[in-house]
C-alpha cells in the first residue's frame, strides 16, 4: 500500500504534463488564470473519473437475509450520478431508476445509490453503466428479477455536434422476471409514475 500515493503522484504528473501539451498546441499556456488547469485536470481524472478495478459485488457487501422472505418489489428512483463519456471524455449526468423482486435476500438502500455511481466511474458508455448496475444485483442477490432505468443528459451532444440541448438518452436493462413478464414492467414503470414523475 506504501507505493500507492507514489503511483498515483506519478499518474497525476503525466496527465498533467499532456493537458499542459494540449494548452500549448492551442496557444492558451501562458494565460495566468490557466496555469494550474492541468494540475486540477489531471487530479480530477484520478479522483472522480478513474475506476480503481475493485468488483462492483463489494459495494453490495452489506445483503441482508430476510426471514419471512420480501416478496414485493423495492424500488430505489432519482438516484443522481455522473460519468463520462469514452468517445469524447465528456462527463454524461442523469438519474437512475432501480427496481427488484426478492428472492430471500435484500440489500441495504445506500448500497444501490453507491453502486449506482460506482459504475458510472471511469470512461464507458451509458448502455454499459445500465448493465453493471442490473448484472451486480442478479449476481448478488439472485432475486426474482432487476429492471434498471437510467436517463441521462449527454453533454457531447449538447456542448458539440447537433447541440441538443433538450434531448435525453433513457436505457433500460431487465433481468428475470422484468424481462419475461409485461405485467411486472408494467408494475414498475406504474410505480415511477405514481411517485411524481
Amino acid at each position: 500500500m506504501a507505493k500507492e500515493p507514489e503511483d498515483r503522484e506519478a499518474r497525476v504528473e503525466i496527465i498533467a504534463s499532456h493537458v499542459r501539451e494540449i494548452l500549448e498546441t492551442m496557444n492558451e499556456a501562458d494565460r495566468e488564470s490557466l496555469r494550474e488547469t492541468p494540475n486540477r485536470v489531471a487530479r480530477m481524472y484520478m479522483d472522480e473519473i478513474y475506476r480503481n478495478g475493485d468488483p462492483l459485488e463489494k459495494v453490495l457487501s452489506a445483503v441482508f437475509v430476510e426471514k419471512t422472505q420480501a416478496r414485493e418489489m423495492i424500488v430505489v428512483r432519482d438516484i443522481p450520478f455522473v460519468a463520462w463519456c469514452e468517445h469524447h471524455m465528456l462527463p454524461y449526468f442523469g438519474r437512475a431508476h432501480v427496481g427488484y423482486l426478492p428472492h430471500g435476500g435484500i440489500v441495504g438502500l445506500s448500497k444501490i445509490a453507491r453502486l449506482v455511481q460506482a459504475a458510472g466511474r471511469g470512461f464507458t458508455v451509458q448502455e454499459r453503466v445500465t448493465d453493471r448496475i442490473a448484472d451486480t444485483l442478479d449476481k448478488v442477490l439472485e432475486p426474482n428479477g432487476v429492471i434498471v432505468v437510467i436517463e441521462c443528459v449527454h453533454t457531447c451532444m449538447v456542448v458539440r455536434g447537433v447541440k441538443a440541448y433538450t434531448s435525453k438518452t433513457v436505457t433500460a436493462a431487465l433481468r428475470g422476471i422484468y424481462r419475461d413478464s409485461e405485467a411486472a414492467r408494467a408494475e414498475f414503470y406504474d410505480i415511477l409514475g405514481r411517485c411524481g414523475r
